[in-house]
């Protein structure tokens, strides 16, 4: 959200390239501030949960959309629920924590973009087909909003050909949502205790068919 609404992307690429010939000015990659801006949550599991408490660091103003309501959170987290169009109305950022199934599949198309405010910003770190990425394409190219921050493809590795690297207010990278040491640490530590349960014959932690299992006694 940082990183797009303030065109760092942009400043980088005009710095590496030699352009930064003029003087400085006030219009010089003038962008959005995230402090104080509402935030749109699509999808309040896990993942939206952890967004929510981040972004009230911010002091931002949290709305989310998810098929189940969040009444068990909502006082603790200082959110509230909104419909989904009326979630892309409001919202400065919406950003989209949603599985991917057949429900899900291009949820946000043209006429969502259209519901979105010109200067919003989407931010998708989810699933690339969750979005209509033709429809953002030209969502982008028109001005409809005001950039995205793109974790996730329709498509990977992204083609060379994807119109969508020739767009300036996108940020782009390549699914590497859980690249930290921390979280690819936590993530091998997971797998390895979740092996060993199974080798000794125990249920697994974070098992997610218990019905085909058959524990034997330790």
């Amino acid at each position: 959200m940082m990183c797009i609404a303030r065109r760092i992307a942009e400043a980088d690429r005009h710095t590496r390239e030699g352009d930064w010939i003029h003087a400085w000015g006030l219009k010089m990659f003038l962008g959005s501030d995230v402090h104080g801006k509402t935030l749109g949550i699509l999808g309040m599991g896990r993942i939206g949960t952890a967004i929510a408490k981040r972004a009230r660091g911010f002091s931002m103003n949290i709305i989310y959309y998810d098929t189940q309501r969040r009444r068990d959170i909502e006082g603790e987290l200082g959110i509230k629920y909104h419909s989904f169009r009326d979630l892309l109305k409001k919202s400065d950022f919406v950003s989209i924590h949603v599985p991917l199934t057949d429900s899900t599949y291009h949820m946000i198309g043209g006429k969502e973009f259209s519901s979105m405010k010109k200067t919003a910003f989407l931010i998708n770190t989810a699933r690339g087909p969750i979005v209509d990425e033709g429809a953002l394409y030209h969502a982008l190219k028109d001005r409809v909003i005001a950039g995205v921050g793109i974790d996730v493809f329709e498509k990977e590795p992204l083609d060379k050909d994807n119109p969508l690297l020739k767009i300036d207010n996108i940020v782009i990278t390549p699914h590497i949502a859980s690249a930290s040491i921390d979280t690819r640490t936590n993530m091998a530590i997971l797998a390895a205790t979740n092996l060993i349960y199974v080798l000794e014959g125990r249920v697994p932690p974070n098992l997610v068919n218990p019905d085909v299992i058959k524990v034997r006694p330790v």
